[in-house]
C-alpha cells in the first residue's frame, strides 16, 4: 500500500514547483510592462502572497496604469514604464473613483469588457494592497484607494448538483449512454479515469488544481486519505470514503498499464497523451458530462466542490468542519457561502412546530 511521504519528498513537489516556476516567469514578463517601482512591491510581498495571486495583481495594476495613461493629461505622453513613484501621490480619490466607474464598461482592442461588483472589488483590493505597501514603508504620503469604499457585494446563490443529479452524473460517466458516437469512442478509453476523478472531486471537495496536482504517492489507501497542496502552498490531508476508494482502486489498476510521457511518471491522472491532466482538461470533462444531466445549471469543477460543501454542511451543521475540510483558512469565507443554508434550516424549524391542529 502507498504511504503519505513527508513534505521534503522532491517527487511530490515536482508539479507544484513547475507551476510556480511558470508563474514566476509570467510575473516577470508582466513587470516589464509596469512602472519600475512595481518590482519593489512584488519583491516585498512575495513571501506572503502566492505567485498566482501576484500575477492577478500584476494584471490589475497594468489595467490601472493603462487607465491613467489614457486619461491623465500629465502622463499621457509618458510611457507607463517611465512612470515615477511620485505618481502615486499625484493620484487622487476622485481618480480612483473614475477608474472604478470606467471598469463597469470599456472597450480595448475592439473587445468590450464589463466588471460586476466582484470584479471591481478585486481590482480595488489589488490597488489597496499596492498602495498600502508603499504607504506603510513611508515611501508615499497619501493612500487614496483606502478612501474609496468597497463595492457592495450581493450574495450569489450557490449553484450545486442535487443528490439525484449527482447520481445521474456518475451513471453517465459509467455508461456514457448520452454521449455522441465520437465521444463514446474516447469514453471507452477514459471511463475508469473519469469516474475516479469526478468521484474524487464530489467525494472530497478538493479544488481542481489540487486534483490535477496529485501524484501516485499522494494516495494512501491504508488510511483512506490523500495529500494535497492547498492554495498558499501548504500541504494538507483529506480523507475519502469507500465510494472514492473503489473508483481510485479501479483506476490504479488501469494506471499500472499506462506508460507516462517523460516528466509525467508520478502524475496520478493522465491524459490520453499520457501526460499529467491540466486544469482546463478537467473543466472540459466536467462540462461534457454535466451537460447530460442539466442544462439549467452551469456546472464547473468548483460547483462540484460546492456540492460537496453543501452536502457536508447539511449532514453535520458544523461550519468549522466544512471550512477545515475545504481548506478555507478563514471560517468566515465558508460562512459567507453557506449562511443562506443556515437560514433555510431555521425557516424549516419554524414551520415544523404546530401549536394547534388545523
Amino acid at each position: 500500500m502507498n504511504e503519505i511521504q513527508s513534505p521534503s519528498s522532491a517527487a511530490s513537489q515536482t508539479y507544484h514547483d513547475e507551476v510556480n516556476k511558470k508563474n514566476i516567469q509570467k510575473l516577470r514578463e508582466l513587470m516589464n510592462s509596469l512602472p519600475p517601482f512595481c518590482r519593489q512591491y512584488f519583491r516585498g510581498t512575495a513571501q506572503v502572497t502566492s505567485s498566482r495571486t501576484q500575477i492577478a495583481y500584476a494584471y490589475d495594476l497594468r489595467m490601472f496604469f493603462e487607465f491613467i495613461h489614457e486619461n491623465n493629461s500629465v502622463y499621457k505622453n509618458k510611457e507607463i514604464t517611465e512612470f515615477p513613484l511620485t505618481i502615486l501621490d499625484e493620484i487622487s480619490r476622485e481618480d480612483i473613483e473614475e477608474y472604478m466607474e470606467y471598469l463597469s464598461y470599456y472597450v480595448k482592442d475592439g473587445v468590450e469588457y464589463t466588471n460586476d461588483e466582484r470584479g471591481k472589488s478585486r481590482k480595488l483590493s489589488s490597488l489597496r494592497s499596492f498602495y498600502n505597501y508603499f504607504f506603510r514603508n513611508e515611501m508615499i504620503n497619501t493612500n487614496p484607494p483606502a478612501l474609496v469604499p468597497m463595492p457592495k457585494l450581493h450574495e450569489k446563490e450557490i449553484i450545486r448538483l442535487d443528490p439525484n443529479e449527482v447520481a445521474i452524473l456518475l451513471d453517465q460517466v459509467e455508461d456514457g449512454s448520452g454521449l455522441t458516437k465520437n465521444q463514446q469512442r474516447f469514453h471507452n478509453k477514459t471511463r475508469v479515469r473519469d469516474l475516479a476523478l469526478l468521484t474524487l472531486l464530489l467525494g472530497t471537495g478538493i479544488r481542481v488544481s489540487e486534483c490535477v496536482g496529485l501524484d501516485l504517492n499522494d494516495v494512501d489507501f491504508d488510511n483512506m486519505r490523500i495529500k494535497v497542496r492547498r492554495k498558499g502552498g501548504y500541504e494538507d490531508v483529506v480523507y475519502f470514503g469507500e465510494e472514492v476508494e473503489q473508483t481510485l482502486l479501479d483506476y490504479m489498476e488501469q494506471r499500472k498499464h499506462l506508460i507516462p510521457s517523460s516528466g509525467h511518471e508520478n502524475a496520478l491522472f493522465l491524459s490520453l497523451q499520457n501526460r499529467r491532466m491540466a486544469v482546463r482538461s478537467v473543466e472540459k470533462l466536467v462540462k461534457k458530462y454535466a451537460s447530460l444531466v442539466t442544462t439549467l445549471k452551469r456546472i464547473t469543477p468548483h460547483k462540484l466542490r460546492s456540492t460537496y460543501g453543501t452536502n457536508l454542511y447539511q449532514e453535520t451543521g458544523d461550519i468549522y468542519l466544512v471550512a477545515d475540510v475545504l481548506g478555507h483558512k478563514d471560517v468566515n469565507t465558508t460562512r459567507k457561502h453557506y449562511a443562506a443554508m443556515k437560514d433555510e434550516t431555521k425557516r424549516k424549524a419554524a414551520k415544523s412546530v404546530k401549536l394547534r391542529e388545523p
